[in-house]
């Protein structure tokens, strides 16, 4: 039984999913010890910016890697 994921596959959806990671982690932070004190960098580029950019190339990736098709071999024809 042939599978439709091959090693290709399988390496590229591990990138999506590093790249998601990777944003959710440039997410965490920015809060406030005391909830009385606002700490502004909860509004960084970090967080507003790079890390919603890192999770949309992962979840990108992941999709190019479930249709990922590899090129089909020429079969010789029989004439």
């Amino acid at each position: 039984m042939k599978t439709t994921f091959t090693k290709k596959n399988y390496y590229i959806l591990l990138v999506g999913i590093v790249f998601i990671a990777l944003g959710y982690l440039l997410m965490i932070g920015g809060g406030s010890e005391d909830p009385n004190i606002f700490n502004p960098a909860i509004f960084d580029f970090q967080r507003i910016t790079l890390a919603p950019i890192c999770c949309l190339i992962g979840f990108v990736t992941i999709v190019v890697a479930i249709m990922w098709r590899p090129k089909q071999e020429a079969e010789p024809s029989n004439s």
